[in-house]
């Protein structure tokens, strides 16, 4: 019996798993219509990213997660600015370290989910922060960039 059940634990785990997948496939990085981030334009002076316009329905915050090895890592940030909700212009974010030219970043917002003013980034999950990624639908509201 107990075998039937690690069977089935197994077999529930593996199917969360391939949803997992197949919602991240369906997940789009784009801007939306109640919240964007406008890339063109964007620049760069040392560690300092500065971006001409970002809109977030919402208080929140403008978020940079690094590429490591090709690919976006999510599961760590290298610079946050807080957003007052509604219309924000020449916001800078500054990054830990000073990257090269063309290194690539993911610049995405989040939501100030409870409304201390302070970049939660602490799991909450298997893939939500407390401060949680905005959607718009199956949009997340985020870019891929290359370091300017």
């Amino acid at each position: 019996m107990q075998i039937v059940r690690l069977i089935v634990v197994v077999a529930m785990l593996m199917a969360l798993s391939a949803c997992s997948n197949i919602a991240k496939m369906l997940i789009t990085l784009d801007n939306g219509e109640d919240n964007w981030i406008i890339v063109e334009g964007a620049s760069r002076d040392g560690s300092t990213f500065s971006f001409p316009e970002v809109h977030i329905d919402g208080n929140g915050w403008l978020v940079l997660h690094p590429f490591e090895n090709g690919e976006p890592n999510g599961d760590i940030y290298v610079g946050a600015t807080y957003l007052h909700d509604g219309d924000n212009r020449n916001v800078e974010v500054t990054v830990d370290t000073e990257p090269e030219k063309g290194d690539m970043f993911i610049v995405m917002l989040h939501r100030d989910v409870n409304e201390n003013q302070e970049f939660d980034f602490v799991f909450v999950d298997a893939v939500n922060v407390l401060d949680k990624a905005v959607f718009e639908g199956l949009t997340m509201i985020a870019h891929a960039i290359p370091a300017p």
